[in-house]
């Protein structure tokens, strides 16, 4: 049994805020909005930049108005640039992560993630080749993850809760960032043992497979009450599916809420039979997505472009991102005992 597991300045600079009231829509199509919007008016989401601060007001603007107790966390962090003649010098950020709650009849909760950050560039070369930057609009990494999480969030505030939820629109989250390291840092005993699940939302447009992954430690009971009951069902729906037991060989290593110890639900798309079998391959390689991702590109992580060589995939993703997760997170909270 589940329960028995230890285990305000952006709304004037970039129009009215979508409202999160809206409930009468269909499945997935709020989450759309938030992904277009999100997207749109706040590109270069680098950690500890002002486009990262006002996306961060936005959120926490979103999950208020939904019922949910919200705050704000900063973390100083930062990064070594590298020059063309080899040389190196620490650039130090403040990058700002925004936190919602809503309590349960229980102190234990379930923790959902989603990177609310873009690609930083390190290098000049990185500069010179449009990987991340200011105009980055990062729709798959990860407007797409944001977009989900306030659907959930909408789709949540109004239904009774055995166990808490908590929203994390985590920055710092991309590589050599440590911003989950920090998190996980920063919980307390009390929080980590009433964290019964982390569910990672992350890319969830361009891959060619919805995946629902395990947790490399997250013991078996869980993944049958997480993974499998996601890949159920998505079948029921049909939604294909497909999942994947996280490992140190993976493309971005292990999640720290996973090494951690903590069980993890990892939401993502991406196509785990190509390459080196490890995730970092996004797709099939093609004319128009030539490297088999389009993660960290700001020439093909945009809008325009996915939405004319992949039409329709942002409405597809999100609702069916929706489809699985909102049920099986419904089922968790309030587990039949």
């Amino acid at each position: 049994m589940f329960c028995s597991l230890r285990l305000r300045v952006a709304t004037v600079l970039f129009g009215a805020l979508i409202s999160p009231l809206a409930l009468a829509t269909p499945t997935g199509q709020f989450a759309e909005q938030q992904v277009r919007h999100i997207a749109t008016y706040f590109p270069g989401r680098m950690s500890g930049s002002p486009a990262e601060l006002m996306a961060a007001d936005y959120l926490q603007q979103q999950f208020t108005a939904l019922g949910y107790k919200t705050d704000t966390r900063q973390f100083n962090t930062g990064y070594k640039w590298q020059e063309d003649d080899g040389t190196q010098r620490w650039h130090k950020l403040t990058a700002t992560s925004v936190i919602a709650a809503r309590a349960g009849s229980v102190p234990q909760e379930i923790l959902i993630v989603a990177h609310l950050d873009t690609w930083t560039p390190q290098n000049s070369s990185q500069a010179h080749h449009n990987l991340g930057g200011l105009r980055l609009q990062g729709v798959d990494d990860n407007a797409s993850g944001l977009g989900v999480m306030l659907e959930l969030a909408q789709q949540l505030s109004r239904k009774p809760l055995h166990y808490g939820i908590r929203f994390v629109a985590l920055s710092a989250g991309e590589a050599d960032l440590h911003g989950m390291d920090d998190y996980v840092e920063r919980m307390s005993t009390r929080e980590k043992k009433n964290t019964l699940l982390v569910i990672d939302l992350n890319s969830l447009i361009t891959g060619d497979h919805l995946y629902f992954n395990s947790g490399m430690n997250t013991p078996r009971a869980v993944r049958k009450q997480t993974s499998d009951r996601a890949l159920l069902l998505a079948r029921q729906q049909g939604i294909p599916a497909a999942s994947h037991q996280l490992n140190r060989k993976d493309f971005n290593g292990l999640n720290a809420f996973d090494k951690a110890g903590f069980p993890l639900l990892d939401v993502t798309a991406s196509n785990w039979t190509l390459g080196n079998k490890d995730g970092a391959l996004q797709r099939h390689r093609s004319h128009h997505f030539p490297d088999g991702v389009t993660r960290h590109q700001t020439d093909l992580d945009n809008l325009s472009y996915l939405d004319r060589w992949l039409p329709g995939q942002i409405a597809l993703r999100t609702r069916d991102s929706v489809r699985v997760l909102l049920p099986l997170i419904s089922e968790l909270t309030n587990p039949k005992v």
